[in-house]
C-alpha cells in the first residue's frame, strides 16, 4: 500500500528537536542514555482523581477522548502529576473504526459493543464507506497531538501515538465485543468458515491502521507504539498465520512512509504468551522495541532476543502492574532498582508489564517514576 506524503513537517523536525532529542526518543532508536526514560501504560485514566474529577463534565469515554479540549487534558494529566518521559495520546484503539464506517460503543465498565462483520455482506459496511481520511474524520486526534506536541516543547518528554493492530481490532470486529469471555469463538468460526474474508478484513485493517499511524507522526506523534493485546490466546502456528503477517504489514508500511520514528509493540499475557513464549515473533515483526509483560523477567528476555539475532531490537517495561497497586513503598523501589539494573540503560524505556491498574494510588505511581528518574546506572 501506499501511505500519502506528509502535510505537515515529520516528527523529526518539528519543534525542539533540532536542537536536542528527547530521552525517551533515544532510548527508543536504541542509543545509550544518561537514565533510563519512564512512562506508564494507561497512565492517564481511572487511577487519577483529577481524571474521575473529570468524568463529571464528560460523562462517556467516547466523549473524553473524542473531545479534543478533554483528551488533551486527560493526556497531560499525569505528565503534570508525575513528570513522566513519555506522554501518549488519549484515546483507544477503537476510535478510528467509525472513520472505516463502523461505529462503536463502549460502556463506562469497558464493556465494547459492535454491529458485527462475519459475512462478506457485513464486510460492505467498510469496503463501501468511501477512502479512509483520518485528517477529517479523526481531525480530532491530530489537533490534540498537535497541541500535546507544542505543549511539549523543551520540556524533554516524548510524545507517543499509539494503534491497535489487525488481529486484535479484528477480533473486536467479528466478535462484536471483547471476545475474552467466550474464547474468541466467532473469530475462531469465521476463520474456519471464511478464511479468506478473515484474510480480507485483516488486509484492509492493516492497510488503515498503517495509514492512521502516519497521521498521528504527521500530526506531531514522535513514536508509536502498536498493540495487539488478545493475539497471546493463539497458540504459535495459527499466531504465524493470522497475527504476524499483519503486524509486519503494517509495521514495515509505517517504516516505509515515516522512517524516522520508533516503534514499539506490545501484546498481553495470555495463552501462549506468558512468560515471553512469542517476544522473538514479535520481534520479528520489523519493530524498534519489543514491550514485554511482567511474566518474564527483563533480562531473560534480552538474553533471548539477543540469541535470536535481534541485538538491534530494544525493550520496554515491565514491573507487575499488581506491585505497584499492592506493593509497599519499599517492595516497589526494590523491584523498580531490580528490573532497571538489569536491563541496562541502553535501548530500554521503563514501563509496567500491562496498564496501570485502576485502583493504583498515586503515591505509588509517583514514588515509581521518581525511582526510576533517580537511578543511576553503574
Amino acid at each position: 500500500m501506499s501511505i500519502a506524503q506528509p502535510s505537515v513537517a515529520p516528527a523529526g523536525t518539528i519543534g525542539d528537536e533540532s536542537t536536542e532529542v528527547p530521552l525517551l526518543l533515544r532510548a527508543a532508536r536504541g542509543e545509550t542514555v544518561e537514565r533510563t526514560p519512564v512512562w506508564m501504560m494507561r497512565q492517564a485514566g481511572r487511577h487519577m482523581q483529577v481524571y474521575r474529577d473529570l468524568v463529571q463534565k464528560y460523562p462517556t469515554f467516547r466523549e473524553r477522548s473524542e473531545i479534543a479540549e478533554a483528551s488533551l487534558e486527560i493526556s497531560l494529566q499525569p505528565y503534570k502529576a508525575y513528570k513522566t518521559d513519555g506522554v501518549i495520546l488519549f484515546s483507544d484503539i477503537l476510535t478510528p473504526l467509525p472513520a472505516m464506517g463502523v461505529d462503536f460503543q463502549i460502556s463506562e465498565a469497558g464493556g465494547i459493543s459492535i454491529e458485527p462483520i462475519r459475512t462478506r455482506e457485513d464486510f460492505c459496511r467498510m469496503t463501501e464507506a468511501g477512502p479512509f481520511e483520518p485528517e477529517r474524520k479523526c481531525a480530532f486526534v491530530g489537533e490534540v497531538l498537535t497541541k500535546l506536541r507544542a505543549e511539549l516543547q523543551g520540556t524533554g518528554a516524548t510524545l507517543l501515538g499509539f494503534v491497535g493492530l489487525p488481529f486484535t481490532l479484528g477480533t473486536y470486529l467479528i466478535e462484536g465485543a471483547t471476545g475474552l469471555k467466550t474464547g474468541f469463538a466467532e473469530m475462531r468460526a469465521l476463520r474456519e468458515r471464511d478464511p479468506q474474508l478473515t484474510h480480507e478484513i485483516l488486509g484492509l485493517l492493516a492497510d488503515r491502521i498503517a495509514q492512521y499511524a502516519a497521521y498521528q507522526v504527521d500530526a506531531g506523534a514522535q513514536v508509536i507504539q502498536v498493540f495487539d493485546s488478545w493475539a497471546g490466546h493463539l497458540p504459535p502456528d495459527e499466531f504465524d498465520e493470522w497475527a504476524a503477517p499483519y503486524q509486519k504489514r503494517v509495521v514495515q508500511a509505517i517504516k516505509d512512509a515515516r522512517p524516522e520514528v520508533p516503534v514499539i509493540i506490545y501484546m498481553a499475557p495470555d495463552t501462549y504468551s506468558k512468560a515471553g513464549a512469542l517476544i522473538e515473533r514479535l520481534a520479528s515483526s520489523g519493530v524498534d522495541v519489543v514491550s514485554v509483560d511482567h511474566t518474564v523477567e527483563i533480562d531473560e528476555a534480552r538474553r533471548r532476543l539477543d540469541a535470536a539475532g535481534y541485538e538491534h531490537v530494544g525493550l520496554q517495561g515491565n514491573l507487575d502492574p499488581a506491585i505497584l497497586r499492592d506493593g509497599t513503598p519499599e517492595e516497589i523501589v526494590a523491584k523498580t532498582q531490580e528490573i532497571l539494573s538489569k536491563a541496562g540503560n541502553t535501548a530500554h524505556v521503563m514501563n509496567l508489564g500491562h496498564g496501570i491498574e485502576a485502583t493504583t494510588p498515586e503515591p505509588s505511581a509517583a514514588l515509581f517514576i521518581q525511582t526510576v528518574q533517580e537511578y543511576e546506572h553503574a
